[in-house]
């Protein structure tokens, strides 16, 4: 909200005012999911009703709420603290809901169908307890032509992830290189087109709850006077794949990635998505 200006999840951006998330779901249809849990702020409720509920047909569609004081009983919550726990917290919050392999994404991005595919067939077939899963994007299809952005930068060895680096003030240069920054200003080295990218898409297993329960707890023991850190799900990923705790398969997606990260992105967003219904890739209307 604070780049973009407003709740760009709820802003319509397709021919008849769809939603990025419509797409999404959309696509998830397609790949065969038959469940959507959302997870939104108590403050959004009425307007979340109102633009999404009744509106699906073929997917059960379920809620629930992420706030700052939805925290362990021993935790005394500071005063000052308005904050949300991040994303890794918004997960834990939705845990009563899942009990099968599922898909986590942003509402705010369009993945594209390719990716909800791959994401479904490893559901599918090869998730289990241990072995989780990350479509991972080319860089060079996932950059903004209105800014800087923060990207996600994977490692990998042997087709599984080793480690996802946030990375700071990613951008193409116009001699065609691409820089960004490790979180502590240093500059990092080696990116390029096929960069695998994370944009915070994981094929997950019921099992990560009670690990991501135990984690959160340490976090919150450890930054229990910080008002402004955050529970991140790629961090927390990362460290379970150092720990040997689980393995994360990269499955490689050719999808084009957009999203808005500034308000100049809209008009972006909405002429690739005219362009994608000119093309037959969508109906000019997704839901009657």
């Amino acid at each position: 909200v604070s780049r973009y200006g407003g709740f760009k999840q709820m802003e319509g951006f397709g021919p008849n005012g769809e939603t990025i998330i419509d797409y999404s779901i959309y696509d998830a249809i397609k790949a065969g999911f038959d469940n959507v849990v959302f997870v939104i702020r108590p403050d959004m409720e009425e307007a979340f009703r109102e633009i999404f509920l009744g509106k699906y047909e073929d997917i059960e569609v379920e809620y629930c709420f992420q706030s700052v004081d939805m925290l362990p009983n021993w935790y005394e919550l500071n005063p000052e603290r308005t904050k949300p726990w991040g994303t890794g917290h918004a997960l834990l919050v939705a845990k009563d809901k899942i009990n099968e392999p599922f898909l986590v994404i942003n509402g705010d991005d369009f993945y594209g169908r390719e990716s909800f595919k791959i994401a479904a067939d490893f559901l599918r077939k090869e998730c289990t307890e241990d072995t989780y899963a990350i479509p991972a994007y080319r860089l060079e299809n996932v950059l903004s032509d209105a800014g800087t952005v923060k990207r996600g930068v994977c490692t990998t060895k042997d087709g599984y992830l080793v480690r996802i680096d946030e990375t700071f003030e990613v951008e193409r240069d116009e001699e065609g290189n691409i820089s960004g920054v490790t979180w502590d200003g240093k500059p990092m080295e080696n990116l390029s087109d096929d960069t695998p990218i994370s944009m915070n898409m994981f094929c997950l297993h019921p099992s990560a709850f009670k690990k991501f329960d135990r984690d959160f707890e340490k976090f919150l023991k450890e930054n229990k006077d910080e008002l402004k850190g955050e529970y991140l799900l790629p961090v927390e990923l990362s460290e379970l794949i150092s720990r040997g705790e689980i393995k994360m398969k990269v499955l490689e997606t050719p999808a084009q990635w957009f999203g808005v990260t500034y308000k100049e992105d809209a008009d972006i967003v909405r002429e690739k998505l005219k362009e994608l219904v000119e093309k037959g890739e969508y109906p000019e209307k997704l839901w009657d």
